[in-house]
């Protein structure tokens, strides 16, 4: 662990992305818990016309991500992209905190924050383009690393920003410091990131339509699906854990708040420990143990019946979580490893994809049963999901495998 740390800080080209991914986890963590306040409870709007914005901007948010991916691989440094999209940050977030409209938080919730949003796959992409050129392990490790500061910083700032806000009438200030935020990952990409070095020549990059055309072949895109359907698994967790604690397990709101900051901060030394692990074994196994860890942990939710049993399983779903969300970067990385802009948009492909997942098995599993139930229902789906992924990795290694 602290060769890898030794060489994310040694790596500008490493140690500039990563710190601006620190910075970038605060524009999500400190809006994020609050939009829905804001949009409905204080602006009025009603939940269709909330629901309605936020699939929307999550098709902006897919779209500019696979967009600017693609045309990422053609340029010879991806600083420019993550500038404009530090800009676009900056005015998104703090157009909604200086303007308390309705008419400016569903424009710069459907346009600008998404394409903000859009920067973590454009830097993990920078990521991806180093440590294409170090030994695969190491590289894995570097990845889950940087997810898990990525997560460190997300867990820490809700509860700052929930202190700071306590007394506060309204929960816009939350956006002005995702400004902040976004001003600061512009600083850091302005100042101090350097060159991704030369980029290919344009007669060998293929062009926009034959480059989306890989996301869609039929062996990325079912790798793809299984991904999503592993993500969705955590998305339904966030969805099903609230109501279970306040109504089978007879808990509190509190606990629902404590839990998951809980389970945040200990899901960093987990994609630190998967991250190591990957160094010695294949993705592909890592990632199926995790997620079957997450199996165990939904199974076990849906029996949950007082608070103690929830807190008890703490340690299952930080660590399952863990291997979800940081695993799969390198996975999916790995599907187009020639053109990392490509491979890690994705990352925004398969968290679309994910979202509806998990909204699906939310309605079929309380259509059948109550959430208790719904629990189960996801532990079924992440097993069905885990065999697919290895049968399909099964597959193509005997299909390397010389007759």
């Amino acid at each position: 662990m602290s060769s890898t740390f030794s060489l994310i800080l040694g790596d500008n080209r490493i140690r500039i992305p990563a710190v601006t991914l620190v910075a970038l986890a605060f524009t999500y963590a400190s809006t994020a818990p609050y939009q829905s306040i804001i949009g409905i409870n204080e602006l009025g709007l009603g939940n269709g016309t909330y629901s309605a914005l936020i699939f929307f901007s999550a098709i902006v948010n897919v779209t500019t991500s696979l967009t600017l991916g693609i045309w990422s691989d053609r340029l010879k440094e991806r600083r420019p992209l993550v500038l404009g999209l530090s800009v676009a940050g900056m005015l998104g977030f703090g157009s909604i905190a200086i303007i308390h409209s309705p008419a400016m938080f569903i424009f710069s919730t459907l346009l600008l924050v998404p394409m903000s949003n859009s920067t973590y796959s454009l830097l993990f992409a920078s990521l991806r383009a180093r440590t294409n050129q170090i030994d695969r392990g190491r590289a894995a490790a570097v990845t889950a690393t940087v997810r898990a500061l990525f997560s460190g910083s997300w867990a820490l700032a809700p509860g700052l920003i929930g202190l700071y806000l306590v007394n506060s009438p309204s929960m816009t200030p939350a956006y002005g410091i995702a400004a902040f935020a976004s001003l600061t990952c512009f600083c850091l990409y302005f100042f101090f990131a350097p060159g991704n070095g030369t980029a290919p020549p344009a007669a060998d990059q293929p062009g926009f339509f034959a480059s989306l055309k890989r996301i869609f072949m039929p062996y990325v895109l079912v790798r793809v699906i299984v991904m999503a359907l592993l993500f969705g698994l955590q998305r339904l967790n966030s969805m099903l854990l609230p109501l279970i604690i306040t109504h089978a397990a007879g808990g509190r709101v509190v606990d629902v708040g404590f839990i998951a900051g809980l389970t945040a901060l200990l899901e960093m030394p987990f994609m630190m420990i998967w991250g190591m692990a990957q160094r010695r074994f294949r993705t592909v196994h890592v990632l199926a143990f995790g997620a079957l860890i997450y199996c165990a942990y939904l199974l076990l939710l849906g029996f949950a019946s007082a608070p103690w049993h929830i807190y008890a399983l703490l340690l299952l779903n930080a660590c399952g979580a863990a291997a979800i969300l940081s695993v799969p970067i390198t996975y999916l990385q790995d599907l187009i490893a020639d053109r990392p802009g490509l491979g890690t948009s994705l990352l925004s492909l398969n968290t679309f994809i994910g979202t509806g997942i998990s909204a699906g098995l939310f309605a079929f599993g309380t259509a059948i049963t109550d959430y208790s139930g719904t629990a189960f229902v996801g532990a079924a789906a992440g097993l069905a999901s885990i065999g697919v992924l290895l049968y399909l990795e099964s597959n193509r290694r005997q299909a390397r495998q010389p007759a």
